[in-house]
């Protein structure tokens, strides 16, 4: 059944993601993990297991990330509902989330600001792990919001969403004033969707994917100029860029008085975060 699933989908997907995708497709159906799912023959799926599974091979077969097909994707070890509405949670995120826990679990007390909540991933991520935090989201997206509520609600975590435009600076004062920001916003120039593969800019929502080609640090700046005239004195951001921004986003974050700027590379060794400090008077 495996293999055959896998066959199915190398038009497409490569022998080994065409493999992953196969495996996830049959633990959904009958929660069989990958050791004993290899035994699986049709016959053992019921009549509705093999038309959710020939739904399934549709829709990847039309591209469609096996995420939102499954609507769920894992995220610091726990099952986040996603569909078009929000951006799929990437394991560089969650590397961001454990720079944030690592630096910041022995502070009691401390107000968390998240912007760009999508899915919820970080600011739930947070919640659950550093629970004497009072941990706040934004979004522009009604839909998005949505979406990372259920989540909240389903993996009880306290998070207080705000539905605004993070930049308008009038929106500002309707965010607290926080110790911790945090934020994965978009920072695709808009000419590299054509870049891009068709299960990511066919699918995934381009308002949390791109910026203006001419104004590709938009959301940093904001960013920034928040932190410095909301944020508390010595507040800290932490935040995700793209790979080839490491530079850009430093002296954007130095040009706005921002101080102890540094830059920390992921598991794939490629400069994809940046924190950066408030001064504290």
């Amino acid at each position: 059944m495996h293999s055959q699933i896998t066959k199915e989908l190398l038009p497409i997907y490569g022998p080994t993601e065409a493999s992953i995708i196969a495996e996830m497709v049959l633990e959904k159906l009958t929660g069989q993990n990958s050791m004993t799912q290899r035994h699986l023959k049709a016959e053992n799926l019921s009549s509705q297991q093999q038309l959710q599974l020939e739904e399934y091979l549709q829709q990847l077969l039309n591209h469609r990330p096996i995420q939102y097909v499954l609507n769920e994707a894992w995220f610091q070890n726990m099952p986040f509902f996603v569909d078009e509405r929000v951006l799929i949670p990437r394991p560089e995120t969650e590397e961001l989330v454990e720079w944030v826990v690592q630096e910041e679990k022995n502070q009691a007390g401390i107000t968390l600001l998240d912007i760009g909540s999508g899915s919820g991933c970080i600011p739930i991520s947070l919640a659950k792990k550093l629970p004497k935090a009072t941990i706040h989201s934004c979004d522009i997206s009604p839909d998005a919001l949505t979406v990372a509520q259920k989540n909240a609600a389903t993996l009880n975590a306290l998070v207080q969403w705000h539905q605004l435009d993070f930049l308008n600076p009038n929106h500002w004062r309707l965010l607290p004033a926080p110790d911790i920001i945090i934020s994965n916003p978009p920072y695709i120039p808009a000419s590299g969707a054509k870049e891009m593969s068709k299960h990511v800019a066919d699918y995934e929502p381009g308002i949390a994917l791109f910026v203006p080609d001419d104004n590709a640090l938009v959301f940093y700046q904001a960013i920034a100029d928040f932190c410095v005239h909301h944020g508390q004195p010595g507040a800290r951001i932490y935040v995700e860029i793209h790979k080839d921004m490491a530079r850009n986003v430093c002296d954007c974050f130095e040009k706005a008085g921002l101080t102890t700027i540094e830059v920390r590379r992921d598991m794939q060794g490629l400069e994809r975060m940046v924190k950066a400090r408030k001064k504290s008077a």
